[in-house]
Parts: structure tokens; C-alpha cells; sequence
């Protein structure tokens, strides 16, 4: 049983990565677009966007927060292995899965507490364009619900230790 889910969850977060890089990249690429539009209209023309810096914020909100996810998926969050390089393989492991334990609950708790955030403020309006802040602030409870979903699949299927560690 644990083998199948771990396998039909790898299937579903395969195609949640996929779908999150192209996500990241695309709001990349528009934000530095309306970043570099802001400089050169600014310094060029001397006269400021005034939906530039508010629609940058959103996209940048969206790319941490999902690239957090993808950091946990990956694997390539920063980490110290002052500790777990001390211990024997079986207690290494045993940290490992704590940790990934910790990551999910910190998952869960950006999903809850953003989720609530998102419906307290639902019905707002941003200042410069207008866009419902709805957009914003969803950014919260999507990675938290990724995070949660990556960290379960790490905890039932777990990265390989790095090449030099083996």
C-alpha cells in the first residue's frame, strides 16, 4: 500500500513541478519585462508607471512562495549537515524524516493561516491596477498546499543523499 501511494503521489507532484517551473518562469519574465519598463520610462522618458512596482510584487510573492515548494520537492533548500553528518546512517534517517515533519507542519500552517488571510481580506482591491488582492494573497495557502504535498511525498519516498555523503 505504501509503495502505491508513494508512486501515484510522485505521478500527481511530477505534473505539479512541471506546472509550477513553467508558472515561475512565466512570472519571471513578465515581472523583470515590467521592472525593466519601469527603469527605462523612469530614467529615459522621466515620467514613472504608476502599475509596475504593484504588479512586480505580486509576481515576486508568487515566485517565492513557489519556489519554496519546489525547494522542498528538489531538495535544494539550504541545509546544515553539521549534526546528521555525526550520526550513524539509522539516525541520520530518523532526522531526516523529523525534519521533513517539520517542513510539512510549517506547510500546513502557511496553508491554514493563509487560506484565512485570503478570505478576510477577499472583496479588496489593489491600489495601482485594481486587481482583487484575492490574487496576492493567494499565493500563501498554494505553496503551503504544494509544500504540504512535496514534503509528504519526501516523507514516503526520500531523496538520495548527495554524492559526496555515500
Amino acid at each position: 500500500m505504501r509503495l502505491g501511494a508513494a508512486r501515484l503521489l510522485r505521478s500527481v507532484n511530477d505534473v505539479l513541478a512541471t506546472t509550477t517551473r513553467g508558472a515561475v518562469v512565466a512570472a519571471a519574465g513578465v515581472m523583470l519585462v515590467s521592472l525593466a519598463a519601469q527603469v527605462v520610462m523612469r530614467y529615459v522618458f522621466g515620467a514613472a508607471l504608476t502599475w509596475s512596482e504593484e504588479l512586480a510584487l505580486l509576481l515576486f510573492s508568487w515566485i517565492v512562495l513557489l519556489m519554496s515548494a519546489l525547494g522542498v520537492r528538489e531538495g535544494f533548500h539550504v541545509r546544515m549537515d553539521l549534526v546528521a553528518g555525526h550520526l550513524p546512517p539509522r539516525a541520520a534517517g530518523a532526522l531526516a524524516h523529523l525534519i521533513q515533519l517539520g517542513v510539512l507542519a510549517a506547510g500546513l500552517f502557511l496553508l491554514r493561516h493563509g487560506w484565512r488571510y485570503f478570505v478576510e481580506t477577499r472583496g479588496s482591491v489593489s491600489a495601482a491596477i485594481a486587481y482583487p488582492i484575492e490574487l496576492l494573497h493567494l499565493a500563501a495557502p498554494v505553496g503551503g498546499a504544494l509544500i504540504v504535498l512535496f514534503a509528504l511525498e519526501r516523507l514516503l519516498d526520500p531523496l538520495p543523499p548527495p554524492a559526496g555523503e555515500r
